[in-house]
């Protein structure tokens, strides 16, 4: 039996909600992925709490993506169960995006302190691991920084020549200009201040986004729960 009357402009409204959560779990999926490339090149000392966070982001936006869908298809057929289902999917991914802002927040000061302990490490290994010397250059290039600290972190560096950094920190990068080089043709500035910072802007926005997405949620709950009902009280009269 169709919902009628007030009802209709509910359906109409979760179905705007539905459109919603799945932007919503886009651009979770997006951050999540971002911050993981970022922490896959730097963290590499196993699963960490700061580390897993990415990961978290990413499966509450894929399991988002599924329950709106399961929630557009009960809404659309007027499903008692359906309905249930995604109130009940829509509640506990309420709860862990509340977990993960609140992780986020706590766990800011932890993933830099994890940055900068394997970062340095990494430079150790520079020109002695392929994979490691494109991922550092890529990082400096990328946020235009040089070494951990500052550029003068290079100096401690085996793999180096003494007053050599590698070409990647050269302002503009060409074969060989890091040695020798002059101060004011590379970036000074450290990789983990400037990275770091980054990823604790990032942490934030998603912390405040994932509150944000709680809220809407709750709406979403809410209608579902009285589309619900009124699709229960349908059966009854039937």
């Amino acid at each position: 039996m169709a919902v009628e009357g007030g009802m209709k402009c509910v359906k109409f409204l979760l179905y705007v909600l539905l459109l919603a959560f799945c932007a919503c779990a886009v651009g979770l999926i997006a951050v999540g992925v971002g911050a993981q490339l970022v922490l896959s090149q730097t963290i590499t000392q196993g699963a960490t709490p700061g580390s897993l966070l990415p990961v978290v982001i990413i499966a509450v936006g894929a399991f988002l993506f599924l329950v709106a869908f399961v929630g557009c298809c009960g809404a659309c057929k007027e499903n008692y169960c359906l309905m249930i289902t995604f109130a009940i999917f829509l509640s506990l991914i309420m709860l862990v995006e509340v977990a993960a802002a609140i992780a986020g927040y706590v766990f800011r000061d932890k993933v830099m302190l994890e940055f900068n302990k394997d970062f340095r490490q990494q430079m150790q290994n520079y020109r002695k691991d392929n994979r490691t010397t494109l991922a550092l250059d890529k990082m400096q290039e990328d946020f235009k920084c040089c070494g951990a600290a500052n550029y003068t972190d290079w100096e401690g560096i085996s793999s180096m020549l003494k007053g050599q950094v590698p070409d990647s920190c050269c302002i503009n990068v060409t074969k060989d200009c890091g040695v020798s080089f002059h101060v004011k043709n590379i970036y000074t500035e450290g990789c983990v201040e400037k990275i770091g910072g980054w990823l604790r802007r990032n942490v934030l926005v998603v912390a405040a986004a994932a509150l944000g997405i709680a809220f809407v949620e709750v709406l979403g709950i809410v209608f579902a729960c009285c589309l619900v009902k009124s699709i229960r009280s349908g059966y009854e009269v039937m």
